[in-house]
């Protein structure tokens, strides 16, 4: 009894017509930033939930003919579900703005997205930041259509050895099972383009995900139509083959913007999230010139004037650069065709203080748009910094670069339990008000021992989730017992708990709180006052020293003299970072400045109540206020004075902090300084606010423009 539905590369139970909406619910991922969404699959069969990793279409495929035709018997089940679906129904309808002007259609263009580890096509930081964006867009209703790759097989699955050393397992996407569809062409076929100037041609098939009000087009070369190694071309995140790589952003660029013309998608500003798209912006060029009759320089103004280019690096020394015989390769009849020479077209990529080093994509990006930001505000001095040459000066580098301080969707990081406390405290209309900080003031009236009694339901639930893990792979693979205990069987939710979790690679120095692993013993070990830590991060395939730095921690985590109180959680993704941002006590950043762009997983931490503890980077400056968390070391990175000076601060200021209780056994400081913490966070680093910036600093003004060229 299963449907195979020609618009959709998955085949789910046939639902009866009282329960379809089950279905269309599911194939949105809506449901994974609504808790009641979320509660909807969880009543299906909270086992087979949980065993689907919560995956509604894996859960749907999981339920047997019976019990599928037993739902609409269900009378509790049946209210709830027809609620749901109301408030699904109203979302997707409801025309909301946040502005006092409608901007007009964006579509924005990134190599990952990170939504839910049921699409896995993502690998860090900047994919979920893509993913923040898309949300709180479609709760905005800004109109916007992003762009990106399906990575068939681009998920690298980390598997830790007993000897500490990273191994990657390749996880291919089960398309069976992910709340993806095909995109048909005319023909009721599933769309495929040929993406211009690469030969032998190169193909790639197009597919959708809805995340709310917003579609999110992937591009997938691994098809019949091309050869093994053009299949690979989108199969990884950045790969390490120089020629592969480009091809890769010549695909999603070029690709992309083709895509865009094949479904008649009309838009008016181009947003580039790093430089890995960029080609985008010549292929609007050219679309301007063959479509609109303009000439090369009107076409690259009106591409200039309308196009946002948003950087994440710090050096220069990290940009892709390719050389420029290899782009004469595969573009020379490109620039030809743009009717340009060879020479005007490689000065758009041109590093000023590299001439000779090849075309630099980042460049082409800052050259190519007017609209430019970083990601901090400490990020944008950096980035005008490195940039003063192309710009002539540090001066007119201020004038070109502005910045928009990253943020995160409130209702995808915010543990349920907790939210439904804020609907009680801030009003049930405070989501639509969340970046007003007058409103978050009521967190004072939050009863302390409800606080701290939901913060130990997560502390809890993050140890059990740890230690469940652990009893899986003891079961499956009958590890050894210090691996066990490396990997997290011991902790002990009543003990103070740090966390450290992000991609493991030398400039975050995960590695700096082992700087002196005595003193770190003794703090660990205080019979009355005990600390505990979590690690947990990937370290990049081919990045070495960052596995070399991992296998460090996993070796001291087996050491028995820190008695099972450090730990290394494996596989680190959105489901085991959502358990440690609410479950950890303290959430640690250490990287050496200035080279944190901005890092958004101690906002994430923050909003639920984690304080955050880091070195003044990134978006750090402008959060820390002096009791919202901690900040330690100077304005210039040391390995022994910021080792030592994050001693002290755990020591003298976090331990005494936690264990000081009241009459009440509640450590009431410690409350008052989570209260600030969300305070102060969840409205100024919302992608609420963001989005708004984004709005008022570019979309807007975009908008005002275009509209005066249309006239």
């Amino acid at each position: 009894m299963m449907q195979n539905d020609p618009s959709a590369n998955i085949v789910i139970p046939e639902l009866p017509d009282e329960v379809k909406g089950i279905g269309e619910i599911a194939l949105n991922l809506w449901w994974t930033w609504n808790p009641r969404g979320k509660n909807l699959f969880k009543l299906l069969n909270r086992y087979l939930w949980k065993e689907s990793e919560q995956n509604p279409i894996k859960l749907l495929r999981s339920l047997s003919e019976s019990q599928i035709r037993a739902l609409s018997s269900n009378e509790s089940f049946m209210r709830e579900y027809r609620y749901v679906y109301a408030l699904f129904n109203q979302y997707m309808q409801d025309k909301t703005l946040y502005s006092i002007e409608e901007p007009l259609p964006v579509v924005y263009f990134c190599a990952e997205y990170g939504l839910h580890h049921s699409v896995p096509i993502y690998s860090g930081g900047l994919g979920f930041l893509a993913g923040d964006i898309l949300k709180e867009s479609s709760d905005m209703g800004l109109p916007m259509v992003g762009i990106g790759f399906m990575y068939p097989q681009g998920y690298v699955r980390q598997v830790i050895g007993s000897d500490g050393w990273q191994n990657g397992a390749n996880e291919s996407i089960d398309k069976d099972t992910a709340p993806i569809e095909r995109v048909l062409d005319e023909n009721g076929e599933h769309l495929t383009i040929q993406v211009p100037f690469i030969d032998p041609p190169v193909y790639t098939a197009v597919w959708k995900i809805n995340v709310g009000r917003v579609t999110l087009y992937l591009l997938d070369t691994d098809i019949e139509q091309n050869d093994p190694w053009d299949r690979q071309i989108s199969s990884h995140l950045y790969a390490p083959d120089i020629n592969q790589r480009l091809r890769h952003q010549i695909v999603l660029g070029i690709g992309g913007y083709r895509v865009l013309e094949e479904l008649g998608i009309e838009y008016s500003i181009l947003h580039l999230n790093e430089g890995h798209p960029a080609f985008a912006l010549f292929e609007r060029v050219r679309a301007f010139i063959e479509n609109e009759g303009m000439t090369l320089d009107d076409a690259i103004e009106r591409v200039k004037k309308s196009s946002v280019f948003t950087t994440h690096t710090p050096l220069q020394a990290a940009t892709d650069v390719y050389s420029f015989d290899l782009m004469s390769h595969y573009f020379s009849g490109y620039w030809k065709r743009l009717g340009m020479e060879k020479e005007e077209f490689m000065r758009f990529g041109m590093n000023p203080d590299k001439p000779q080093a090849g075309f630099n994509m980042t460049v082409f990006g800052l050259n190519m748009c007017e609209y430019r930001n970083a990601v901090s505000k400490k990020h944008c001095d950096v980035t005008r910094k490195i940039w003063r040459n192309l710009f002539e000066s540090e001066e007119r580098a201020a004038e070109a670069i502005d910045y928009v301080t990253n943020g995160v969707h409130l209702s995808t990081w915010l543990g349920d339990e907790l939210t439904d406390e804020l609907d009680k405290t801030l009003g049930e209309n405070w989501l639509n008000m969340q970046d007003v900080s007058d409103i978050w003031l009521r967190i004072d009236e939050l009863d302390e021992r409800k606080i701290w009694d939901l913060h130990y339901t997560y502390k809890v639930r993050m140890v059990n989730f740890i230690r469940e893990r652990v009893r899986r792979k003891w079961s499956d693979e009958g590890i050894d017992p210090l691996v066990a205990m490396a990997e997290g069987v011991m902790l002990d939710p009543d003990v103070l708990t740090i966390g450290f979790a992000r991609r493991m690679t030398a400039y975050k120095r995960p590695d700096l709180i082992l700087h002196d692993l005595d003193r770190l013993e003794k703090i660990i070990n205080n019979f009355s006052r005990p600390v505990q830590i979590v690690f947990a991060g990937k370290a990049h395939p081919a990045d070495n020293p960052g596995k070399k730095i991992l296998q460090r921690i996993f070796k001291t985590a087996q050491d028995p003299r820190f008695r099972g109180r450090i730990a290394f959680v494996e596989d680190y993704g959105e489901n085991v970072a959502k358990y440690l941002v609410r479950g950890c006590d303290v959430w640690l950043n250490n990287p050496l400045i200035p080279m944190e762009a901005c890092g958004t997983s101690g906002m994430k931490a923050s909003i639920n109540g984690t304080l955050h503890c880091s070195t003044l980077d990134g978006w750090w400056p402008e959060g820390f206020s002096g009791q919202n968390g901690w900040a330690f070391g100077g304005d210039v990175s040391s390995d022994d004075s910021d080792a030592a000076a994050l001693y002290d601060t755990i020591e003298e200021k976090i331990v005494p902090l936690f264990y000081i209780l009241d009459e009440n056994n509640l450590p009431i400081g410690w409350i008052r300084m989570m209260k600030e913490a969300m305070k102060s966070v969840a409205p100024n680093f919302s992608a609420r606010r963001m989005m708004k910036d984004y709005l008022s600093k570019f979309y807007l003004p975009i908008s005002k423009r275009c509209l005066s060229w249309d006239d």
